[in-house]
């Protein structure tokens, strides 16, 4: 729960959401449309996640579209992303990095211009390079991003935000980066889902036995959609200090004990392909700073998270139908 401090902050603040129908946005527009916050939702999504809400359909590639939006805004909480299988990134880099660049540069821009007093950018774990475990650093990224098209996209964003702390002393942006996120609003298209929808799009779909590619060894950090909005909020009202933020679950899961804590509560049969590749090893995030610095605390437990994300999923198994495609153009 965020203190009393952080909530009454958002009464009555005029709040920009982009991409507020996603996983990170919707659970940041509940919970200050919760706090007495004036919300407004952008998104290309054919969705309405809250009635208190303002909901705006339109591009953010279109920069007059952004500095409409943007003005007369207090807060801007910039989240909107896109999100695809490692199959999707390969086959059709243009999908992710154009949009990424433009929506980026445009939100950013029309908040400078129409002076938003608060903003925070959601950048990504796959803005670094390849390591076991991501600490946060002073230095600037030597190698490329592991996910190369998207990484170098949000990279190019948190530059931005650097060079406007270089030449306006304009220190009011935040970055985080998130890392595996999962909850629900999920994408859960069975063509380009991420691990977590995959495996429950799969579940659902009957395939028996479900094969997992690799042994399950490998480690990955999912860290829950709720938990990650909250980190979200507070990177926004504390300020990131000019530095990026890690925000992760704080312990790592396999992806064996994934499967296993789906089956504890989930009826299906399973087996690994071990002539399969299981990827890279092990992806953790420190989180230390970011305990330190906002105050976050991730607490939601895998099972609990998992529970809640599938019950969301069975009621709402369509729901990425009326999403936005980038992958189909």
């Amino acid at each position: 729960m965020l203190n009393s401090k952080i909530l009454d902050f958002f009464n009555r603040k005029n709040c920009l959401i982009t991409g507020g129908t996603g996983m990170i946005g919707r659970e940041i527009t509940n919970i200050l449309v919760d706090a007495g916050a004036k919300v407004r939702v952008i998104s290309l999504d054919k969705i309405n996640i809250n009635d208190k809400a303002d909901h705006q359909y339109g591009d953010l590639t279109n920069f007059e579209f952004c500095k409409e939006q943007t003005k007369d805004m207090d807060c801007v909480f910039h989240v909107a992303g896109i999100k695809g299988s490692v199959k999707v990134t390969l086959e059709k880099p243009a999908s992710f990095f154009v949009p990424l660049l433009m929506f980026n540069t445009n939100v950013l821009e029309a908040s400078r211009i129409n002076k938003v007093k608060k903003l925070v950018y959601t950048s990504s774990i796959g803005a670094y390079s390849s390591s076991e475990i991501f600490y946060e650093t002073d230095d600037e990224d030597e190698a490329p991003p592991m996910d190369m098209y998207p990484g170098w996209a949000k990279r190019m964003a948190e530059m931005q935000i650097k060079a406007y702390q270089i030449q306006y002393d304009l220190n009011n942006y935040s970055i985080v980066r998130p890392c595996n996120v999962y909850g629900p609003g999920d994408n859960f298209d069975p063509k380009n889902a991420m691990v977590i929808p995959s495996l429950m799009s799969r579940i659902r779909s009957g395939e028996n036995p479900m094969q997992i590619w690799g042994d399950g060894s490998a480690i990955r950090d999912f860290a829950f959609s709720r938990d990650v909005a909250k980190g979200t909020i507070q990177a926004l009202f504390y300020g990131t200090r000019g530095k990026y933020l890690n925000l992760g679950s704080g312990k790592g899961v396999s992806i064996k004990e994934l499967v296993e804590t789906l089956n504890n509560f989930l009826d299906f049969e399973y087996a690994f392909d071990h002539t399969k590749s299981s990827g890279w090893p092990k992806r953790l995030m420190d989180i230390s700073l970011a305990r330190e610095i906002i105050g976050y605390n991730p607490s939601t437990l895998l099972e609990d998270g998992l529970k809640e994300t599938w019950s969301w999923f069975i009621e709402n198994h369509d729901e990425y139908k009326f999403k936005k495609n980038y992958f189909n153009e």
